[in-house]
């Protein structure tokens, strides 16, 4: 049954099922996610008289997304659009066409104190950086890599969105059961999309 009580708090303290959803392909588990981390760049219009500023008024352009933690190998290659193409099995490599295309990424995030998970995803992401990687023989514990995305606006309901959530007791059975593997706009649109 689905709640109506709206949940008053909630402390983010855990992250977990954090996947990612690419066009055309199978669902990925992230791996073992450590921070996940968002900042909205906006772009202002501004009236001035003189120097003073007198009206401002800011929009949101895009979200900048920050995962850290430890990837597995084939979400690491999809990520960066390594390949095999025209390579031997089990041959990858990364060239000047690599490209990972836009994904949807998607996670629980978990308040322990009062056993709330909330269920998010960036329904349309792309990597901001290229292949990148550290290797340090003198290391005693290996550091989590930091992955940045940017979560573009995308039309959910006749509206651009970027991000959606939801309490898991605030959401249908069938929303929760395809969030992690098959997230669109319409599993969160409250009308038909054309």
């Amino acid at each position: 049954m689905v709640s109506t009580k709206l949940q008053e708090t909630f402390t983010p303290m855990e992250i977990e099922k954090v996947s990612l959803q690419f066009k055309g392909s199978e669902t990925l588990s992230f791996g073992c996610a450590a921070v996940l981390a968002s900042e909205t760049e906006m772009a202002f219009k501004q009236v001035k008289c003189g120097i003073q500023t007198i009206k401002r008024k800011g929009k949101p352009v895009q979200l900048n997304v920050t995962l850290s933690g430890h990837a597995k190998t084939g979400t690491i290659r999809k990520i960066f659009g390594l390949s095999n193409e025209g390579l031997k099995p089990g041959v990858y490599s990364y060239d000047g066409d690599s490209s990972s295309g836009d994904f949807v990424l998607t996670a629980d995030v978990i308040d322990d104190f009062d056993e709330v998970t909330k269920i998010i995803a960036f329904p349309k992401c792309t990597s901001e950086t290229g292949l990148q990687f550290t290797v340090d023989k003198t290391a005693d514990e290996f550091q989590a890599v930091e992955y940045s995305f940017t979560a573009m606006f995308t039309d959910i309901n006749g509206k651009l969105r970027a991000y959606v959530e939801a309490f898991t007791d605030e959401v249908d059975k069938g929303t929760l059961e395809t969030w992690h593997t098959a997230f669109t706009p319409e599993l969160v649109s409250a009308t038909e999309l054309p």
